[in-house]
């Protein structure tokens, strides 16, 4: 099925003569215009523009569908207008890509006094990273770099995957453990205690097992819950351990609710990366975004 939004998408190129034209015309970004473009010639089985390297000229059958179709999107675009009051300065919209803790711990008691529009997307990285080159997103925070040539990555952050519990975890014996550098007393006692996990990512407790031990977690945890953010309230009324970012628990582990176990024979980091399109549409509101996450991150940040 035709998608309306391809017709204006069309007719801004029409009238601009150039994709970057269309995409400020638009508010979106110029991948975006150029998928509309794309998905509009395939579905009508011709080409509407011959493209040069300043100008998009119209095809004779370009213009043809220009003149069908230009009179009715005005229309559409005067109704648009009519029924949706909005500020005389049209706001600008950022889409943001990242994983739901993240989002909860540093952006989210922000978005009442951004300036502009924002619309967060959660899912797994290799999507992010496709969405950011297909100019879905406009931003993401990730901890992967893909393969993407139109792609830039600037490292802000480190995190360090680590051991945390409830506050009333006994620790005495692993710290003795510990202390004696006693890998196979550590690994069984970590065995015998209550643990915690996500639903959708069990990356890291893998990673961990893998990096302390040389293979693969062979328990599961006891209790599965939605997501990191439910680890440390569980954890912050109960015993129990879980492995997760230190970053996501810095503020219950200052308060005392929970407090760390371990962090490992050899600390396992993440980078992350702040990943942007080259040329990216609306570099001040982006700038706006990454600042507040290098001042919630704390200590850690990359500068």
């Amino acid at each position: 099925m035709v998608n309306l939004e391809w017709f204006r998408t069309f007719k801004a190129i029409y009238e601009t003569g150039t994709l970057t034209g269309a995409a400020e015309s638009l508010y979106i970004s110029q991948p975006g215009v150029s998928l509309h473009l794309s998905a509009l010639e395939a579905h009508v089985g011709f080409k509407l523009f011959d493209r040069t390297s300043r100008k998009m000229i119209a095809t004779e059958r370009g213009k043809v569908l220009y003149n069908y179709v230009q009179e009715a999107v005005n229309k559409l675009q005067d109704a648009e207008q009519h029924f949706h009051k909005t500020t005389e300065k049209e706001r600008p919209t950022i889409s943001i890509g990242m994983c739901f803790e993240t989002f909860q711990f540093t952006l989210e008691s922000y978005l009442p006094t951004l300036p502009f529009n924002v619309i967060i997307k959660f899912g797994e990285y290799p999507e992010m990273l496709r969405d950011l080159d297909n100019g879905i997103l406009d931003l993401i925070i990730t901890p992967q770099k893909g393969d993407y040539k139109g792609l830039v990555y600037k490292p802000f952050f480190k995190e360090r995957i680590v051991v945390i519990g409830g506050i009333d975890t006994d620790t005495i014996l692993l710290d003795q453990y510990v202390r004696d550098a006693d890998q196979s007393a550590i690994l069984s006692w970590l065995k015998e205690q209550t643990w915690y996990g996500t639903t959708g990512d069990m990356e890291h407790l893998r990673k961990f097992w893998h990096q302390n031990f040389g293979k693969r977690p062979d328990f599961k945890p006891n209790y599965i819950v939605p997501n990191m953010s439910s680890i440390i309230r569980c954890l912050s009324v109960g015993q129990g351990i879980a492995i997760i970012p230190d970053f996501l628990s810095g503020k219950e582990l200052d308060s005392g609710k929970i407090k760390l176990i371990w962090e490992g024979f050899l600390p396992l980091e993440n980078t992350l990366y702040f990943g942007t399109r080259k040329g990216a549409m609306y570099p001040e509101e982006i700038k706006l975004v990454e600042e507040i996450f290098q001042k919630e991150m704390g200590s850690k940040v990359i500068v």
